[in-house]
């Protein structure tokens, strides 16, 4: 087991020796509080862009669903008219400078691997920079838009925002409750009462004062000819070689047997890059992965490799608040 899942472990099923951390976990918490209050109140000033900016982001480490959630917003303002633009900070990302635009021919090494699957899927104009105010004036001076997404950049406080919509995994929903290295939080968990909505990822219905969303796994698609095929392609009991490299693997292999196939998991750390040859496993069966990995194993993927596209399902009291929420901000 790598380290990090190690410490994924200890932070959700608990450890003793994370108590010899917890001095850290202290000068952690004062410094995320502390650049919290200076955005607060204003100690140092935020840009404010010009249009309505959306922060889709967590307090967790790890995979809570977001690029899947990403996608949806996308795709509902645009079912509204609006004019939508996306930005992020390309993690993993090494462009030839920043900002940097993404287009769908790129590379997700140059691009990121999350930036570039959102682009390749909707067509969004995205913008990846480490500085996410930056990244909002690029594409702003590129593209007239009526909104942006902020992929992540909860934390990032040199942006200001008008709506923050935080994730959590239903099923891990908080671990330890404690700040990083002791637990998994970014920030302390006080923080979720000062956001303006929580959706919990698989959660049965909506939890009280927060939402439910669930994903829905709608296609699979070939990596090599980019064949469309509805998730009974597979045969019940089908074995496959599941590939994962996402903040929660575990729940990528979960879905796999809900669909009723009998995964063999190889998880890999959260972004990371791929070889043909790592993917070489025996026996020899078809290869399912995410659609984020797939944008990285395009160039090299077998006949029988194929990734499992997934749809955002938020519950209908989400959309209805949303949709109250985007008349209230572009009504400024």
């Amino acid at each position: 087991m790598a380290f990090s899942d190690r410490l994924l472990d200890a932070w959700y099923k608990g450890h003793p020796a994370l108590a010899l951390l917890r001095p850290l976990e202290l000068l952690y918490r004062r410094v995320a509080q502390g650049r919290r209050q200076d955005f607060l109140s204003g100690a140092k000033p935020a840009y404010r862009a010009p249009v309505p900016i959306i922060v889709v982001g967590n307090i967790t480490v790890g995979g809570t669903g977001k690029t899947p959630m990403i996608l949806w917003l996308i795709e509902h303002c645009r079912a509204r008219g609006l004019k939508v633009g996306v930005v992020s900070r390309g993690y993993g990302a090494k462009p030839p400078q920043t900002p940097w635009r993404v287009r769908a021919e790129q590379s997700a090494a140059e691009a990121g691997d999350e930036p570039l699957m959102i682009v390749r899927r909707s067509g969004v104009p995205l913008m990846i920079d480490p500085d996410r105010s930056s990244a909002v004036r690029a594409l702003l001076a590129e593209e007239a838009l009526d909104l942006i997404l902020c992929d992540d950049g909860l934390q990032h406080y040199r942006l200001a925002r008008d709506l923050e919509l935080v994730l959590i995994d239903a099923a891990r929903g908080l671990g330890n409750g404690r700040c990083l290295p002791v637990g998994p939080l970014r920030e302390p968990a006080e923080r979720l009462a000062e956001v303006d909505a929580v959706l919990h990822n698989g959660a049965p219905s909506d939890p009280p004062g927060a939402f439910s969303f669930g994903l829905r796994p709608s296609a699979l698609v070939n990596l090599a000819s980019g064949e469309h095929r509805g998730v009974e392609h597979f045969p019940v009991g089908q074995q496959v070689h599941a590939v994962a490299a996402i903040g929660n693997p575990q729940r990528f292999f979960a879905t796999l047997e809900t669909l009723n196939w009998r995964p063999i998991p190889h998880p890999f750390p959260d972004h990371a890059a791929f070889t043909a040859e790592q993917l070489r496993f025996t026996p020899e069966l078809p290869l399912v992965m995410t659609e984020k990995d797939a944008v990285k194993c395009r160039a090299f993927a077998a006949p029988d490799w194929w990734y499992l596209a997934v749809e955002a399902q938020p519950s209908p009291a989400f959309v209805a608040w949303f949709d109250a929420q985007l008349e209230r901000l572009l009504a400024r």
